[in-house]
């Protein structure tokens, strides 16, 4: 563990809930799905014609010189890092940009600006791709223009672990200010594939929710019921600070970011380990990094993403890691039942609400949870209110190709 504490100043979010932190936070603790029926005409042809956009559309929120230049996944992401970085003050404030980095993870990046300029090359020949297709569709590109945006100078960088992306940027940017490599991290996810290639592509796999004609409770972790994800998209960021640096600045302080632990399966490249021992590995880690013991936990915001498998095999991660008596006293819940799965973003997303419901001392509820399995932990239904004083929480985020990352944070 290291000295240095890190704590998070600032939060931004664009999500199928909300178009930015207030009403993204209203939604999630009003139990409201974001899910609904796709009215694209591409959507028409395929198996799952459902999923998670956004509530307000990028292009109504930056300038549209800009946001013609970006790829949709780097549109959400600029939205919700230039709301994090106002909330954090640090706009305002004189601050060494060589001491200011950014993280910002995707697990597929620029695919729809890849897949639209593929469709021009063919139909209408090499002299309609655009040229700003490279800078458009690179998975750095999100990060990229955060860093530009901003004046990042201590490093830029784009981690890619499928689902498991966004958490891993939160790691990198704890990694980042205890190594002394920068005093402040801009970190997060986002991701912008609701397109008719993936959701084939994830249909093709049986991975997607087929609950068409019922949207708003398609997305059911936990439930006997449930029968895959419901794929969103969005983007989360979160601002990290060394402690002395906020502290210095008289910045608002949401929560500390305690820890991370980062493991992998090597057990398949889409179906998790049964008994979820990489998990349960990346959970106690966490905690280790952070100095916390499994009882100082009060609340975890699950992975769940309403797949048969992977639901239960997280619970027992989750038992198995904390033990059952630490198990059974804290307050479980999962988002993606109201967000749906933002695959790269997922983390991001979960890891604020996880921030803002130790700052408030609520937890949002699982949502679609009518006939729930008996995985031997207590599952937020309905808002939850937390008990006062010091409190810890975990938030997991597990991806394709045997990814785990659980990270910690504590109360301000």
């Amino acid at each position: 563990m290291s000295a240095t504490r890190v704590v998070v100043t600032g939060l931004g979010t664009t999500s199928p809930v909300g178009g930015d932190v207030p009403t993204t936070w209203s939604a999630l603790l009003a139990g409201t799905s974001g899910v609904r029926a796709l009215d694209h005409d591409w959507a028409a042809q395929l198996g799952t014609r459902i999923a998670a956009e956004v509530a307000v559309d990028p292009t109504e929120v930056l300038e549209r010189v800009k946001a013609r230049r970006l790829d949709r996944s780097a549109q959400l992401a600029l939205v919700a890092a230039l709301e994090a970085w106002a909330d954090s003050g640090l706009g305002e404030a004189d601050i060494d940009k060589d001491r200011l980095g950014v993280a910002m993870a995707s697990g597929i990046g620029g695919v729809q600006t890849l897949l639209t300029n593929y469709d021009a090359l063919n139909t209408k020949g090499p002299r309609r791709v655009s040229p700003l297709a490279i800078p458009m569709l690179m998975p750095n590109s999100p990060a990229a223009n955060i860093g530009l945006a901003i004046g990042a100078r201590a490093g830029v960088h784009t981690p890619v672990s499928a689902c498991a992306s966004g958490n891993e940027a939160i790691a990198l940017g704890i990694d980042m200010i205890r190594l002394d490599r920068a005093e402040m991290v801009v970190v997060g996810g986002t991701e912008a594939a609701v397109h008719p290639l993936p959701m084939a592509a994830f249909g093709q796999m049986m991975a997607l929710s087929k609950r068409n004609d019922d949207p708003e409770h398609a997305s059911r972790p936990w439930d006997k019921g449930r029968d895959g994800f419901v794929l969103g998209e969005g983007a989360a960021v979160l601002v990290l600070e060394s402690e002395e640096h906020a502290k210095a600045r008289g910045a608002h302080i949401y929560a500390e970011a305690a820890g991370a632990g980062i493991t992998a399966d090597s057990h398949d490249i889409a179906q998790p380990d049964p008994v979820g021992r990489g998990a349960t590995r990346a959970m106690e880690m966490a905690l280790r990094d952070s100095g916390m013991e499994a009882g100082d936990l009060a609340h975890i915001n699950a992975h769940a993403t309403s797949t048969p498998q992977g639901d239960v095999a997280e619970a027992l991660a989750i038992r198995n890691a904390l033990g059952d008596k630490a198990a059974e006293n804290l307050v479980l819940t999962s988002t993606k039942s109201m967000t749906g799965h933002l695959l790269g973003a997922a983390g991001a997303l979960e890891s604020l609400a996880v921030v803002l419901a130790l700052r408030d001392r609520v937890v949002p509820p699982t949502v679609n949870l009518d006939d729930p399995e008996d995985i031997g932990l207590d599952v937020a239904t309905s808002k939850r209110t937390l008990p006062e004083g010091d409190l810890a929480a975990l938030n997991n985020s597990f991806g394709f190709g045997g990814h785990n990352v659980a990270i910690a944070f504590r109360s301000a």
